[in-house]
């Protein structure tokens, strides 16, 4: 094996391995991962910090104290403890009641798709414009060429003149 193949080995190596630790690490998370509430008071709690409360900025019912948000919490346990309706329906319910800015989470569709969808497109339009940009700079690198004799000698000129040989 030549000294040129075992750099190029040496180099792409690490990447292999690093994605085979990282491949593994998300198949344990993904292993033993919680499925989701297991009693109805869960259940109530993880709807409960889905929805926003309407009186607190920012807030969710499960953990704002506000009347509002109690009467919320109760009523999402009201439903919950009647077992017709699934998560969905019961926070589709709770927005027809008091306005889709009760929603932490935005829906995935119409308008609100946008929300989940302007990062992605602008963190791929950032890294097709950074790698046109370095392609660009290693082109024109390449392009330039070592300095000549006539080049060294210029420079040993105009740093005679100005006094600051070394």
């Amino acid at each position: 094996m030549s000294v040129r193949e075992w750099n190029k080995a040496v180099k792409h190596w690490p990447g292999w391995v690093a994605l085979v630790f990282v491949v593994a690490g998300f198949l344990a998370v993904g292993a033993f991962r919680s499925t989701g509430p297991e009693t109805p008071a869960d259940r109530v709690d993880a709807i409960a910090s889905r929805v926003a409360c309407p009186i607190c900025d920012g807030e969710s019912v499960y953990v704002s104290q506000n009347n509002a948000s109690r009467a919320i919490r109760s009523q999402i346990a009201d439903l919950v403890a009647e077992n017709d309706l699934g998560d969905d329906d019961i926070i589709a319910f709770i927005e027809t009641r008091y306005g889709a800015e009760v929603l932490l989470v935005p829906r995935s569709s119409g308008f609100d798709a946008l929300i989940w969808v302007l990062p992605a497109v602008g963190f791929v339009c950032g890294v097709a414009g950074l790698t046109v940009v370095f392609r660009r700079w290693k082109r024109e690198a390449a392009a330039t060429a070592e300095p000549t004799d006539a080049d060294r000698a210029l420079v040993a000129e105009a740093m005679a003149a100005s006094g600051d040989e070394t």
